[in-house]
């Protein structure tokens, strides 16, 4: 391990972080209402925090390790979390406590949407930018952002890659070079975003809330520039819009990059998980729809239709975009809509939960132990897309599931010693791990009524999802600081 290279970096890191504050500042100029100070503040601070070692240690040369690569990714996304938070905690208009500004922070680089702010309607143009900017830029990782980056200066970044990629199959390349596969996802990022916020503008919106909702849509984010997020608009064609954009986002970046360079939607057709995602959330689009209806809880059969497919398909993908207040929805169906964020998107989408693959793969390896029992001698291959799964992979899903549930009743406990009542504790500890954002009980509206111990619980517990667990368990582990 390499600390001088590490710091390097990090360095790095901070010198780009301090380039996001230039925007925001911008909006604020010319919307003459935000506050610009902070953001030109915390561009001056970081600038300089990130310079002394990225400068201090530029000539070094090496390649990074892989178990660098991991302390790399989870000191990071700390440390980039802390950063962001710094604009929030100094603006004197928001007026928050270093613990709510962090929240505010890591939530939104890690797409989670949980927010402790309440009438953002009111707040700052540049406050609310700002909040879109980061689950943007969270949405596709600022590490795959930099991974474009180091090898410029020698310093390999396929370690990193791996890291931080949402997914079990993390060692698939679009392209033949790592440098290539991070402009070619960004490529794509950028290019569903401006389709995205072009299809809002036509709907409606104005100009600024297009680009702002674009942001949060495709980074599977879900922050919104209303209280009353994509309700405030009333508008049906918005809704489908953002629908359709959810779960283009919710699809793995590899087939639209696939189906972009073949010219053709048979990558689609061909892939198991995106069959399957798609499936899933039109199943649970149908079952909301008729709870909605048969409980009366919506006016008629169109509107059931309408507000069941657009919760399903936000909840389920772990966008966290809300029309209604589900959280208020009668019976078992808004516990129903958070376990339906524990499948999420498909690996290698911005949207977090387990993910459609691992839960393919748990299915077929508990049939396959059926078909065991039936047949001992008999011999049962799991297979996707044709192709025989890695047995490996398969240690891998089954490792993930057990520490998935693991941390769930971890949280959980630790909310309910912070005294959070269990509805609160359960579902905003899922809706966290799941970088899902609204949950029940007191945290349904926002989380400003949620203690700070559980504010701070909560905020491991968002990275501890946006990482897909094992990059910071495996810090934790005694054999890793072994030399």
């Amino acid at each position: 391990m390499n600390p001088r290279l590490i710091a390097k970096i990090i360095g790095l890191l901070l010198l780009v972080a301090s380039f996001m504050m230039i925007p925001p500042a911008l909006v604020g100029l010319i919307y003459q209402d935000g506050d610009v100070l902070p953001f030109l503040e915390g561009f001056a601070t970081l600038a300089i925090i990130g310079a002394i070692p990225f400068f201090m240690y530029r000539k070094i040369d090496a390649e990074l390790k892989i178990r660098s690569g991991f302390l790399v990714v989870g000191a990071s996304w700390l440390i980039v979390g802390l950063a962001g938070a710094l604009p929030l905690y100094l603006s004197e208009y928001l007026n928050l406590s270093i613990t709510d500004a962090i929240f505010e922070s890591i939530s939104g680089l890690t797409t989670t949407g949980a927010t402790i702010l309440t009438n953002i309607d009111e707040l700052p143009h540049s406050i609310k930018y700002y909040r879109q900017q980061l689950q943007w830029f969270g949405g596709m990782g600022i590490i795959v952002l930099a991974v474009a980056v180091l090898p410029m200066l020698r310093i390999g970044g396929m370690q990193i890659f791996r890291a931080e990629t949402p997914g079990p199959m993390k060692d698939q390349k679009l392209t033949p070079r790592i440098t290539e596969t991070a402009k070619a996802l960004w490529y794509i990022y950028l290019g569903i975003t401006v389709v995205c916020a072009l299809s809002y503008y036509m709907a409606g919106m104005n100009i600024f809330d297009a680009i702002c909702h674009a942001f949060t849509t495709i980074s599977i984010g879900g922050f919104s520039t209303y209280d009353n997020s994509i309700g405030h608009f009333n508008n049906s064609l918005i809704e489908m819009i953002a629908v359709i954009f959810m779960l283009i986002a919710g699809v793995n970046f590899a087939s639209h990059f696939l189906a972009w360079k073949s010219a053709s939607i048979k990558t689609y057709l061909a892939d198991t998980e995106v069959k399957v995602f798609l499936g899933f959330m039109a199943a649970a689009s149908a079952i909301t729809s008729f709870q909605l209806y048969t409980t009366g809880t919506s006016e008629s059969l169109y509107e059931s239709i309408r507000q069941g497919t657009f919760q399903a398909v936000s909840v389920g993908t772990t966008t966290g975009f809300t029309t209604e207040p589900f959280y208020l929805w009668t019976g078992a169906l808004p516990l129903l809509l958070i376990l339906f964020s524990v499948i999420g998107g498909c690996a290698g989408s911005t949207a977090g939960g387990f993910k459609v693959i691992r839960m393919i793969l748990l299915f077929k390896m508990s049939m396959r132990e059926l078909y065991r029992l039936i047949h001992p001698h008999g011999k049962y291959l799991v297979k996707i897309n044709g192709k025989t799964v890695n047995y490996r992979v398969l240690d891998s899903v089954s490792a993930f599931f057990v520490q998935f549930l693991f941390l769930w009743c971890v949280f959980t406990l630790l909310l309910a010693g912070f005294g959070e009542n269990i509805t609160t504790a359960f579902s905003a500890s899922l809706a966290c791990l799941t970088n899902l954002g609204p949950a029940l009980g007191d945290a349904g509206a926002h989380y400003a009524n949620v203690s700070d111990g559980a504010k701070t619980v909560l905020s491991i517990a968002m990275i501890f999802g946006r990482l897909e667990l094992f990059t910071l368990f495996i810090l934790l582990i005694p054999a890793y600081w072994e030399f």
